[in-house]
């Protein structure tokens, strides 16, 4: 079992939860955050740092973003490790709250640590 990071970070992209993480399983794209499936322990430390309500248990993920647990796998091999606060985006008060961001996931990475 892993934790899994999902629709509602996309835009958002707070950092708290990674800072939380003690094995380094975080991995930043340029407007979201993956946790990488074989680096997580699962110590849950991440869930309630997310302001936005966005990472779940993997066996857990709410059916509409079921997609999100091969997406975390495939990103967190091709993105930066990630275990610094940063400020959220710019847009993330903006896009807090909004339903079905799928549409704005930016593939490219972040910079990392």
């Amino acid at each position: 079992m892993a934790y899994v990071v999902t629709e509602p970070c996309i835009k958002c992209k707070h950092t708290d939860c990674a800072v939380q993480c003690p094995h380094g399983a975080f991995h930043e794209g340029r407007n979201f955050l993956v946790i990488n499936p074989y680096k997580c322990v699962d110590c849950g430390g991440c869930v309630d740092e997310c302001p936005v309500h966005a990472i779940y248990s993997d066996d857990e993920v709410p059916e509409k973003w079921l997609q999100y647990i091969d997406l975390n796998e495939k990103y967190a091999e091709v993105w930066p490790g990630l275990n610094v606060k940063r400020p959220a985006l710019a847009e993330a008060a903006a896009f807090a709250g909004v339903e079905a961001k799928g549409e704005f996931f930016d593939p490219a990475p972040g910079r990392g640590n």
